[in-house]
């Protein structure tokens, strides 16, 4: 089936996601769709983001007719993805949520931090998955407000400000008994400033993110319906509801992808 598939975030952070996407399934052709103009979800209320949601799933379906669905953004995750497999039940659909399960099966102290947004952390979904290791892990959200703005705008100077704070805020970091060992990244945009976050950790501590996970999911479910395409080249589709060439140009600075070298569209969504 060589129908594409859809990928959405509200930014430029699911080009994370993207990445390994097309690192575990070369084959199949994607389009990516950055909500940049209704932006920033993760310090929204839910009601905001499930009408995005909707809307932008909506609008991948009727232009490219996508046969799967990954929701490469946690705080639409959390607030819209039951409604959307609800609404869409002939669509497969694949989102993420912050790598709990991950994390306490390697920290070695049982101290995890979980760095994400604001709405991820005030969710009903990330506190159910947050209490179901209450009695293996000791779990600390540390909400990052303003780093995704920083990362959509290529704020260097922000980026390494906001980055140093929330690591400072995560800790005490390190291998002693009570301090954390492992961070997660619960949101898409954070593991395209890893190297920035780096900086503030021991070496020892653990970054984990759910880009590679979410790619092995999404070839399981293709394969599962039948859909996986079988040989080609790929491709790659970039929309979005902001602008064309500021999304062109982060696809080129964040997946090393020269420009112009997938289709780009701007959208009213």
């Amino acid at each position: 089936m060589n129908n594409p598939v859809g990928v959405f975030d509200s930014g430029v952070g699911g080009l994370s996601v993207l990445a390994a996407l097309r690192a575990e399934l070369p084959h199949e052709r994607f389009v990516y769709f950055a909500d940049t103009a209704f932006a920033p979800y993760g310090e929204r209320g839910d009601g905001y983001v499930i009408e995005r949601s909707r809307k932008v799933v909506e609008q991948l379906m009727a232009e490219h007719g996508i046969k799967a669905l990954v929701v490469a953004c946690n705080t639409a995750t959390t607030a819209a993805i039951h409604l959307l497999r609800a609404e869409h039940p002939a669509l497969p659909i694949v989102g993420l949520e912050p790598a709990l399960k991950p994390a306490v099966a390697t920290s070695r102290t049982g101290h995890i931090a979980v760095m994400a947004t604001r709405g991820t952390l005030a969710s009903a979904r990330y506190a159910a998955l947050r209490d179901s290791f209450a009695g293996s892990a000791n779990v600390r959200g540390v909400p990052c407000d303003g780093l995704v703005k920083a990362i959509e705008g290529f704020d260097t100077a922000a980026i390494a400000e906001l980055c140093a704070r929330y690591m400072s805020k995560a800790g005490p970091l390190g291998d002693a008994p009570g301090q954390v060992d492992t961070v997660v990244l619960g949101c898409t945009h954070y593991p395209l400033v890893k190297n920035e976050l780096q900086r503030h950790a021991p070496p020892a501590l653990r970054f984990i993110d759910t880009g590679a996970p979410v790619a092995q999911q999404a070839r399981r479910v293709l394969a599962s319906l039948g859909r996986l395409a079988q040989g080609g080249e790929g491709g790659l589709v970039l929309q979005g509801s902001g602008d064309a060439a500021t999304l062109e140009a982060a696809a080129a600075h964040w997946l090393q992808q020269p420009q112009g070298s997938s289709a780009a569209a701007a959208t009213a969504a």
